[in-house]
C-alpha cells in the first residue's frame, strides 16, 4: 500500500499553548523504513519500535531514548535514558532496572496514592494519567497509569495495563493523542468492545495494537476494529513518525511481533 503524506494546518495561536491539545488529523500515514537514519529526520520525526509485549522504544530526533513498560523479560537492546513501568504483572516493570538509566517513571506509589510525573528531556515531554487496576476482586485505585509523550509535536498515549473505561476527566487529562499504544488481547485488560469504546472516546488518528497473546487475539481485534478502521500492516518492527504523516482516516498499524 502506498501511503501519502499532507500537511496538518497549523493549531490556532496562543499566548501559551497548551501541550498535546486536542486537533484533528488530516493526512495519511507515511511508514518509513526503520533504515532511514533517525538523525536526517530533521523535519521532526520519531523513531518506535515494537519491541515485544507491551514495550516499545521510542527515539526522538534530538536522540533522547524512552522504554515503555520496562521489565526482566523483554527489553531494548539498549539501555534507554528513561523508562516507564506499570505495575499489573511484573511484565510490566523491573524491581531491579539496570544501572545507566537516568529516569525510572513508575505508574504507581508504593503507599497507593495517584503519582504524577511530569518529565522534559531535552525535546521530550512526559506526564501520566493514573488509572485503576483489579485486584482480586477488589480495585487498586491509581495502580496503573497512562504516560503520554510528547516528541516532536506527536502526542503518543501508552495505555499501560488498563483495566476499565476512561471518564470525562481522564479524556480532559490525556488532551489531544495522535498515536495510541493499545493493549487488545481482551481478557487480562479492557475486554474488546471496551476497548474499542475506550480508543473512539480518545479520538487518536492511529492505533498500534500492542499487549496481545497470539494471532487468533490480534485476529479477532482488528476484525472488530477493522470495521471502521483502515487497517495496515507493517514490514518492519520499527517506523518512524511525524506530525506530517498522521492518518485522515482513523488507522490500525499492526507492527510484527507481539
Amino acid at each position: 500500500m502506498t501511503l501519502g503524506a499532507v500537511l496538518l494546518s497549523p493549531s490556532p495561536a496562543a499566548a501559551e499553548p497548551e501541550k498535546c491539545p486536542r486537533m484533528v488529523a488530516d493526512g495519511r500515514p507515511r511508514i518509513i523504513p526503520a533504515s532511514v537514519r533517525l538523525a536526517a529526520a530533521e523535519g521532526g520525526q520519531v523513531r518506535l519500535t515494537f519491541i515485544g509485549h507491551a514495550t516499545f522504544l521510542i527515539e526522538s530526533p534530538h536522540g533522547v531514548t524512552i522504554a515503555t513498560d520496562y521489565n526482566d523479560y523483554v527489553r531494548p537492546d539498549i539501555v534507554p535514558e528513561i523508562v516507564t513501568m506499570n505495575r499489573a504483572h511484573d511484565t510490566h516493570y523491573t524491581s531491579n532496572p539496570p544501572p545507566g538509566i537516568a529516569h525510572i517513571l513508575r505508574g504507581w506509589s508504593e503507599d497507593g496514592s495517584p503519582v504524577h510525573h511530569d518529565l522534559t528531556v531535552d525535546d521530550v515531554w512526559i506526564h501520566n494519567v493514573p488509572t485503576n487496576i483489579r485486584q482480586g476482586a477488589g480495585t487498586r485505585y491509581d495502580g496503573n497509569s497512562i504516560f503520554v509523550f510528547e516528541v516532536a509535536g506527536l502526542c503518543i498515549a501508552h495505555l499501560g495495563h488498563l483495566h476499565h473505561l476512561l471518564t470525562q476527566d481522564h479524556l480532559e487529562a490525556l488532551g489531544r493523542i495522535d498515536v495510541v499504544l493499545a493493549p487488545v488481547d481482551g481478557s487480562y485488560t479492557l475486554d474488546i468492545e471496551g476497548m474499542v469504546e475506550t480508543l473512539k472516546a480518545i479520538n487518536a488518528p492511529l492505533v498500534i495494537p500492542m499487549h496481545y497473546f497470539s494471532q487468533w487475539g490480534l485476529d479477532r481485534f482488528l476484525a472488530r476494529l477493522g470495521k471502521e478502521y483502515e487497517v495496515t500492516r507493517a514490514e518492519s518492527p520499527s517506523v518512524l513518525l511525524s506530525r506530517e504523516s498522521l492518518p485522515r482516516k482513523p488507522t490500525l498499524l499492526v507492527l510484527p511481533g507481539r
